[in-house]
């Protein structure tokens, strides 16, 4: 009962409320008591989400011998029980609308292997401290296309409005810099595929303990490169990024390079609906890492609070070979674990003024890491698109402790029977996120990228 006049006050209070500012220190004082320190619900529930322990997987022992590629499964256990389409309405609560598209879209092979819950996704103690901090004093501002004060963690634990979701999400803690490896796939509808592979390298002046509020960073949030090395025909391009943070401001600045121009280009189409890179148009660019980029092309409003199937402690699909995980259709259900999770679930609509492929999304964020884990994607008939999901396999590793996505990133478009996949980790080392001093703003400039191009 507890649980649920929780979640009932803070859907009422999103639903109702249009003040984008901070909360009451009434309210912030719950973070740490009936609320986790970033906002979460401590309690567990009936349907089978697990009470938060503030504990997340001890990996001394897990790490010994360890060859530095994909993370050790720490989880040994077997799935409680499997959802198919021949069984799909007995487990009608627990599946988002997508599940449930997939379900009817490939009967004989879709399924998901449901396991208990583990909410294992922590953060170091002084990402708790800045959130508590961002509850009082966190602000959106300029019609909803930036922040103001808040610093390190999610601004808005406590949030307000659809909007304040968003940026949650946004803005959530993945520490400062992070080198990651891994591939893209997008299978034929026979299931043929060629793979990419690519790594970006991160920094998050948001995440900077040097920074005190949001008004410390030049209005710069992210900046972010990556260049492709395989297939042959891709091998050398480079894309270059600056996030805004006030997009009100100025918008996302993006270069690529090419190598059989060798020339870098401004590139202001890597943004909204223009088609994800390497994805053969079956992606946007904002659909990457769940969501990205500035919300002003949609008006959002809050569904509530589910408890929803949800991909988890995927830590087996990293250790599964990328010819057994990648199939026709859709990824082998076999090594994707799902969970029942809590989600803020906020649905954006576009506005009159605006353009884009999608006319409605609906976006699920993971209440514990602030991910978006899961969507739905709507065309201007009202139909279902695509779906997509995005695993989490949080970084236990003591010098890494994050909850950021490792766990697979999957975009079904149920009209072409086609999907691609990111973040694919099998057979590449684990994210770097020490050893990265080289990475400064003067890493991320045009001329770098066309020294990283060749």
């Amino acid at each position: 009962m507890k649980t649920k006049m929780i979640t009932t006050a803070l859907t009422l209070s999103l639903t109702a409320g249009v003040a984008y500012a901070d909360v009451p220190a009434s309210q912030a004082a719950r973070l740490g008591a009936d609320l986790t320190p970033t906002g979460a619900e401590k309690a567990g529930s009936r349907s089978g989400v697990a009470a938060w322990t503030g504990r997340g997987f001890d990996g001394s022992g897990l790490l010994s011998g360890w060859d530095g590629g994909a993370l050790p499964n720490p989880l040994n256990d077997r799935a409680l029980y499997t959802v198919t389409a021949s069984n799909a309405a007995q487990y009608d609560s627990q599946l988002t609308v997508g599940q449930k598209a997939m379900l009817a879209t490939y009967p004989d092979t879709y399924k998901l292997n449901v396991y208990k819950s583990n909410r294992s996704c922590v953060y170091p103690d002084f990402v708790y401290k800045a959130a508590k901090r961002n509850a009082t004093v966190g602000k959106v501002i300029d019609g909803g296309n930036g922040i103001s004060e808040a610093i390190m963690a999610g601004p808005f634990p406590i949030p307000n409005s659809a909007l304040e979701i968003v940026w949650n999400h946004t803005l959530r803690y993945r520490g400062e810099r992070v080198a990651r490896d891994f591939n893209y796939a997008v299978p034929t509808v026979g299931g043929d595929y060629t793979l990419t592979y690519t790594r970006d390298e991160v920094v998050f002046p948001y995440s900077n303990a040097q920074n005190q509020r949001a008004e410390d960073l030049n209005n710069i949030s992210i900046y972010f490169v990556a260049y492709t090395s395989a297939p042959a025909r891709r091998a050398g391009s480079v894309v270059l990024v600056h996030e805004t943070l006030n997009m009100a401001k100025e918008g996302r600045k993006a270069w690529t390079y090419s190598p059989g121009t060798r020339r870098v280009r401004r590139a202001p189409n890597i943004a909204y609906d223009n088609p994800i890179t390497n994805g053969d148009g079956m992606g946007t660019s904002d659909q990457y890492d769940g969501y990205n980029g500035a919300p002003d092309r949609y008006d959002w409003t809050v569904v509530g609070k589910q408890e929803k199937l949800s991909i988890q402690n995927n830590y087996q699909v990293n250790l599964t070979p990328t010819e057994v995980m990648v199939k026709a259709g859709h990824a082998n259900p076999d090594p994707i674990r799902y969970e029942m999770r809590r989600q803020w679930v906020i649905e954006g609509n576009l506005k009159n003024s605006a353009r884009h492929i999608y006319a409605k999304r609906v976006l699920r964020m993971d209440e514990d890491s602030g991910q978006m884990t899961a969507g739905e994607m709507y065309d201007g008939r009202g139909e279902l698109w695509r779906v997509q999901e995005v695993g989490q396999a949080p970084d236990y590793r003591p010098e890494a402790t994050t909850c950021w996505t490792t766990g697979g990133e999957w975009i079904y478009d149920l009209l072409a029977g086609r999907y691609m996949v990111l973040q694919l980790k099998s057979g590449r080392p684990a994210n770097a996120v020490t050893g990265l001093e080289r990475l400064t703003p003067d890493y991320y400039t045009p001329a770098n990228v066309r020294r990283l191009g060749r």
